[in-house]
């Protein structure tokens, strides 16, 4: 091997080392910064690690919304029709978000509660999101429960 060859050869296995090393840098970032979406059920069944960052969807509870006078806290549950979660916020709730529409919240599990970094609703009382109508529909088809389509009234 010629001194050339061997230069080229040093510098293509560098580059191959940086590029590993970029690679595996950047899916460290991004597992990070993941959120699973959980419905209540599994959140409860205890699919999730409780100190992760995670997504829970579904739909609110009617009658259960609650805000402390003078104060941005909120608390409302959320359920899956199988199961129902506390949630609590001290974020503000987006203009559509109401009673028995779907939800889905980013953030932690604690004490029982589900403490929302962040809350996303749809304006539709018929419109639940593709992933959590399908998670709903798993919950009930595992329970031979029938579940309308996301877009039936």
């Amino acid at each position: 091997m010629t001194p050339v060859q061997r230069r080229r050869m040093i510098w293509v296995l560098l580059l191959l080392l940086a590029s590993a090393l970029a690679t595996t840098l950047v899916a460290f970032a991004l597992q990070r910064n993941i959120a699973y979406l959980y419905t209540p059920a599994e959140v409860l069944r205890g699919e999730v690690d409780p100190q992760s960052r995670f997504r829970l969807g579904g739909m609110v509870v009617k009658g259960s919304f609650q805000r402390a006078t003078g104060s941005l806290e909120a608390h409302f549950v959320v359920t899956d029709g199988d199961a129902t979660l506390p949630v609590s916020t001290s974020r503000i709730l987006p203009d559509m978000f109401r009673e028995g529409t779907a939800v889905v919240a980013s953030g932690r599990l604690q004490d029982g509660r589900f403490i929302a970094d962040e809350v996303l609703a749809k304006h539709d009382e018929n419109y639940v999101p593709k992933e959590v109508a399908d998670k709903m529909g798993q919950a009930h088809r595992k329970h031979d429960v029938p579940v309308a389509p996301a877009g039936a009234p």
